[in-house]
């Protein structure tokens, strides 16, 4: 039997790199998926892809910054297949590695908003749902850089170190409820949420505090290696993980 057969999975960020091989994981291992992300034609591309191999997949354009989004998307997860048994937190977004003296408030606030404010919501929208089965599986994609100071800036780094306590808090607190909520902390990975950054514009300051630790990093990780964590967290081989953190970092912070 396979290993999430006929659970009802979100994953958010579900288009593109490590949201997309937990979308294409989780619907080969038999769960139904609601994708959820703002580029709808990425979107409707992996809609395609996993329809062609025989998997069951919802696509929902959205934007986890946005409330109503989120609301929505759980209302479909829920008119689709009835309930959602896993929620997985992955949509996220990178900052400009600026420290607290030079972050601007536009950025900070556009960060929280998708890497914190967008994971807390959903999971206030779909506990209510989980509580009323007792069960429930949230995954929370944290970062190393929410378990160590120097691997992004200010606002990046204050938003996983949050999702973290999220995560510790949930996990604890509904224990007893049938819900279990872990994060996963990857290192650097091959996607494409730098792609943004311009690292020839980095302060002196950031270059002469953070680049250097970069060089330490053993290499970046190919998705489908941290995918293999979600699908482990999310089934019942993880039946007494709770609160946890894991992390996929290849060594790095091991320094």
């Amino acid at each position: 039997m396979r290993k999430l057969e006929n659970k009802v999975a979100i994953v958010t960020g579900a288009a593109s790199g490590l949201g997309k091989a937990i979308t294409l994981l989780y619907t080969a291992e038999g769960a139904k998926v609601v994708a959820a992300d703002i580029n709808e034609k990425a979107l409707n591309d992996l809609k395609t892809e996993i329809e062609r191999k025989g998997g069951k997949i919802t696509a929902v354009v959205t934007n986890t910054a946005n409330a109503n989004d989120i609301e929505n998307m759980v209302n479909q997860a829920v008119r689709a297949y009835g309930t959602v048994d896993i929620l997985v937190n992955n949509a996220g977004i990178m900052d400009d590695f600026s420290p607290v003296g030079d972050v601007k408030d536009e950025l900070w606030d556009r960060v929280m908003a998708v890497n914190l404010n967008g994971p807390y919501k959903a999971m206030r929208a779909v506990l209510k749902i989980m509580l009323e089965k007792k069960y429930g599986v949230i995954v929370n994609i944290a970062s190393i850089g929410g378990l160590q100071g120097a691997r992004a800036g200010v606002a990046y780094t204050a938003s996983k170190h949050a999702i973290i306590g999220l995560t510790k808090n949930t996990g604890y607190i509904y224990a007893r409820s049938g819900i279990r909520c872990n994060a996963i902390a990857p290192g650097a990975m091959d996607t494409n949420i730098g792609t943004a950054i311009d690292y020839t514009k980095l302060s002196t300051l950031v270059n002469e505090r953070i680049m250097p630790g970069m060089s330490l990093n053993p290499r970046s990780s190919n998705p489908s290696e941290v995918a293999n964590i979600a699908l482990f967290l999310a089934s019942d081989d993880a039946s007494f993980i709770n609160g946890a953190v894991i992390v996929a970092d290849g060594g790095w912070s091991a320094y």
